[in-house]
């Protein structure tokens, strides 16, 4: 196998998440769509909106470098950030700062960062499940899984 042929593995581990580099497309995606604010309140929902993008991707990374029940704390944190975001498409799209299409973009990208949190946080819990029973079966088992290098 050549070099090019090898996966070249992140120092991060958490960027070769699927879904972290599909919530930092979201960040800059909403980045790039909320225009120039008119008034105080518009600063404040683009100001919000942004900061809820970048919290997806945050807690990702941020619950990447944990223990596997303190990342599925953190992917829940993710989840609570796409819930926020889904208002202020709403709101944003009902003040006509965002037309329809970038609307649907939204919640597009919003219900497949959703999709594929579940699945993590399922991976994980099932993960889980399988080293408890291990860990029933042998009092001696210890794991070092969960440890961040």
């Amino acid at each position: 196998m050549d070099q090019q042929e090898e996966r070249t593995v992140s120092f991060f581990r958490f960027e070769d998440l699927r879904v972290y580099a599909k919530a930092t497309d979201y960040a800059t995606w909403v980045t790039a769509q909320m225009g120039a604010p008119r008034t105080d309140s518009e600063k404040t929902l683009v100001n919000s909106f942004c900061h809820s993008s970048y919290d997806i991707a945050l807690n990702i990374a941020e619950g990447s470098s944990r223990s596997k029940s303190q990342f599925d704390h953190y992917l829940k944190i993710a989840k609570t950030a796409i819930r926020e975001c889904v208002v202020y498409t709403e709101v944003a799209h009902n003040l006509g700062m965002m037309n329809d299409e970038q609307h649907n973009q939204s919640r597009e990208y919003l219900m497949e960062l959703t999709r594929m949190l579940g699945a993590l946080i399922i991976s994980l819990q099932r993960s889980a499940e399988r080293r408890h029973e291990s860990t029933d079966d042998n009092d001696d088992y210890t794991s070092n899984d969960d440890m961040s290098y």
